[in-house]
């Protein structure tokens, strides 16, 4: 089986190999898989993982063959991948909060060999990779009328983005949102915040040309931030600061910025990932009128219920998926999809099977 591999170094390999699914997995043969961040972290070591590991963890895909005790799911079946590898039993999950399973988190399984050698499954996914194999659970039944190279995009960076407004930052009518770092990720945060209400909505970003994507998707503003302080920017904008700051980025300097743009009771909701060591630093004297700073883990997403949300809402013309995709690339360009996200070039570069 051919695949994408990170051992020293990363390479396209025919040498993968997959074990069947246990009772309750499902093996999905995988149409398209958008390349994250978080895959290029890994590369670069900003997320230590073991090696070997099989990478991707952003596809959608079919349905090739389920395990004896799967009962929702049945070949031939169009599925979006989750990373969410929750128990579905404990107290978290029951109270609609999947994210928070402690089981879902460090979970690393096996399910590859690579030339003889045990390989992992990345965020429990793999979706560089011709077949994977996943729980029930994280595979998500969707209309197979929607084009797979946009469906993949729901796994992380839709479900990310539209999560953390709608779920976790609750944003609201006429509220104003500053959304720093134009990727896959802010540029959902946009367009969920056009669909909650916010009336202004300001885009920041240090390459100028992401002005005209982020207005497709709905910003009302933009500010170059290589050009202009971008905390002074959006002050300028909404004078006193905005109800909410996306921080898109996973840098400690941003997430200043992030902090110190917000306006009285005003939210900021950290979705960048920086190394795991990387603090972060704001004034306490600024926080005493009711300012929040908020971790979100997944777009606090209740992947069996928002998936299906966000494709209804797609297929009624009120998200974007398909303008997501920059450009797409067959596994063998995969050095080149991770030099235009570096480049700032790609909104999602999206890998083709």
């Amino acid at each position: 089986m051919r695949g994408i591999v990170f051992r020293d170094k990363l390479e396209v390999t025919d040498a993968i190999e997959l074990r069947d699914p246990r009772p309750n997995e499902v093996v999905v043969k995988i149409g398209a898989a958008g390349l994250c961040h978080s895959d290029v972290s890994v590369i670069d070591g900003t997320i230590p993982f073991p090696t070997p590991v099989v990478l991707g963890h952003e596809g959608a895909g079919v349905v090739e063959a389920v395990g004896a005790a799967v009962t929702t799911l049945e070949p031939g079946d169009h599925v979006v991948l989750s990373t969410l590898s929750n128990c579905g039993m404990c107290p978290a999950c029951e109270s609609g909060r999947p994210t928070m399973c402690v089981k879902s988190i460090g979970k690393l399984s096996r399910p590859f060999t690579v030339d003889g050698e045990k390989a992992f499954s990345f965020a429990n996914v793999s979706a560089f990779a011709e077949h994977t194999v996943v729980l029930e659970r994280q595979a998500v039944k969707i209309d197979a009328d929607v084009p797979l190279s946009s469906a993949a995009l729901i796994g992380c960076a839709v479900m990310t983005g539209v999560g953390a407004v709608l779920n976790r930052a609750k944003v609201s009518y006429g509220q104003s949102v500053a959304v720093i770092g134009l990727g896959g990720i802010g540029l959902n945060v946009i367009q969920a915040s056009v669909l909650a209400g916010a009336t202004r909505v300001i885009a920041v970003d240090t390459v100028a040309a992401k002005e005209d994507v982020a207005r497709t998707f709905g910003a009302t503003h933009f500010v170059d931030a290589s050009k202009a302080d971008s905390v002074e920017a959006i002050k300028s904008i909404v004078p006193g600061g905005v109800d909410f700051a996306f921080e898109c980025v996973g840098h400690p300097a941003v997430i200043r910025n992030a902090i110190d743009s917000l306006g009285w009771s005003g939210s900021c909701v950290i979705l960048g990932v920086p190394p795991a060591t990387a603090e972060a630093s704001f004034l306490v004297s600024g926080m005493y009128m009711d300012k929040s700073i908020l971790g979100c883990r997944y777009g606090s997403a209740r992947p069996r219920a928002d998936i299906p949300m966000v494709v209804e809402l797609y297929k009624a013309g009120r998200l974007k998926l398909d303008e997501l995709i920059t450009r797409t690339y067959p596994l063998e360009d995969i050095e080149k999809a991770v030099h235009d996200l570096h480049a700032g070039d790609l909104a999602r570069g999206v890998l083709t099977f």
